[in-house]
């Protein structure tokens, strides 16, 4: 009885707190939103998700799992459309929500915002339905086997945790976002219990976007988890944040900055790479090259001749491993146990030189990936000799990295690796605070 009239009263807090929101004198007792992150194992390649309110039943919110791409221009997952959510018609266990009129101003703006790809086919008006209303399709890509589809656009409403900084708070806020449905089948090759793309790139229908609400800054946080036991974490608003055990500690204190950098083709996030350096030998990065931040790709893609440079330098400087066959999709690749004794894999950093000049260092923990107990193998690959982006920075290097995306001036901050300040980003204390 004493949860459930807990539950009441928050959300209650949530209407009241929404209410109270437009006037410019509230303060709310909150700094950020955020969402937990989940790494995923079990696709075709690592993959992580963002855990998201999308409905309140029974006093209690029911989550549903997204996967992260932030170069997504909209949010799309497994829901149907009803034209009148008054009949309560819908099949139980499945999400519905409000559909866009293809008549709607709304429709055409979207549609602005549709993937364009060779795979894609055009958009076009779909015939009116027997109580003449009519769908609205957008394309969107499948990041898990880059094949396009045409989901219906619809009016969602999501909701968010709320945080101090140190941890979660008993207050939740609502988002609201133009987002669209597919069909279960569109989601056959994600992980298991993902069953959705929500978008976090700079889209103006991008899922961080609706959740701007001042005086919250337009800022969002990523922190990758390493592992599957734990959740990493995403924030949105002014911080400050604490990590475990390091409580009086912001962690954003260990970041440096470089510019994000805009591209005419892409909704996406990139930086400026200058060069690489590996044990002080420092390897050149072309003036016109562009280097793109992913969330769906598992590993740093180097152009041809950038990478085997790379290799070339890094090899030179680990003689003293003991190398082995190499592993797809790795070419360098070495024994961790000699002679049955387990071997202390350290390698040189390899340290991203960024334009004005910040040093992103990318240690051990973030350069070798072990495929096997006995093998690790250097965690970049060959991006082919002409790849639409010379640099494509993967998430096996943004793992235990705190990465803020700072839409207010266009700034990247990044930590390095936080397991070097005993911590990671499975460290956010998710005990909520009542008092």
């Amino acid at each position: 009885m004493f949860h459930l009239l807990k539950m009441i009263l928050f959300f209650l807090a949530f209407f009241v707190l929404k209410h109270e929101y437009s006037t410019a004198q509230y303060i709310p007792p909150y700094t950020s939103f955020f969402i937990p992150l989940n790494k995923h194992t079990d696709a075709a390649k690592p993959l992580f998700s963002a855990q998201i309110m999308t409905s309140y039943s029974n006093f209690q919110f029911n989550h549903s799992n997204f996967l992260i791409d932030i170069d997504a221009p909209i949010t799309w997952h497994d829901c149907i459309v009803q034209w009148n959510m008054y009949q309560r018609n819908c099949p139980e266990n499945v999400l519905c929500t409000d559909a866009v009129n293809c008549d709607e101003d709304i429709c055409t703006e979207v549609q602005k915002y549709s993937y364009i790809s060779p795979y894609c086919p055009r958009l076009k008006r779909t015939a009116p339905s027997p109580t003449g209303n009519c769908t609205c399709p957008i394309n969107v890509m499948n990041p898990v086997d880059i094949w396009c589809s045409q989901p219906v656009v619809n009016y969602d409403t999501f909701f968010v945790n709320t945080s101090n900084g140190r941890n979660p708070l008993p207050v939740f806020i609502s988002a609201s976002l133009n987002a669209a449905c597919a069909p279960s089948s569109s989601f056959e090759l994600f992980p298991n219990n993902v069953n959705g793309v929500i978008a976090f790139s700079s889209s103006p229908y991008t899922f961080i976007l609706s959740l701007d609400q001042p005086p919250l800054k337009k800022i969002f946080s990523l922190c990758l988890p390493s592992t599957t036991a734990a959740p990493g974490i995403l924030f949105y608003g002014n911080g400050p944040y604490y990590f475990i055990p390091n409580s009086n500690v912001d962690v954003r204190s260990y970041l440096s900055y470089t510019p994000l950098l805009n591209h005419p083709d892409s909704f996406g996030y990139f930086i400026g790479v200058d060069s690489i350096v590996i044990k002080n030998r420092s390897i050149n990065v072309p003036a016109n090259s562009t280097t793109k931040l992913s969330t769906i790709e598992p590993y740093t893609a180097l152009r041809t001749d950038i990478y085997n440079s790379v290799v070339r330098r890094f090899s030179l400087v680990t003689k003293r491993l003991i190398p082995t066959s190499p592993v797809p999709p790795f070419s360098n690749c070495y024994n961790t146990i000699s002679n049955g004794t387990k071997l202390k894999l350290k390698v040189p950093h390899i340290d991203l030189i960024l334009s004005g000049g910040n040093k992103w260092t990318i240690s051990t923990t973030n350069s070798m990936k072990y495929v096997t107990q006995n093998v690790s193998c250097l965690a970049f690959v060959d991006g082919g000799a002409t790849p639409n982006y010379a640099i494509v920075i993967g998430t096996f290097q943004f793992e235990d990295n705190f990465l803020e995306l700072n839409l207010e001036n266009s700034t990247f901050g990044f930590s390095s690796s936080l397991l070097r300040k005993h911590t990671s980003c499975s460290h956010y204390n998710h005990t909520i605070v009542t008092g």
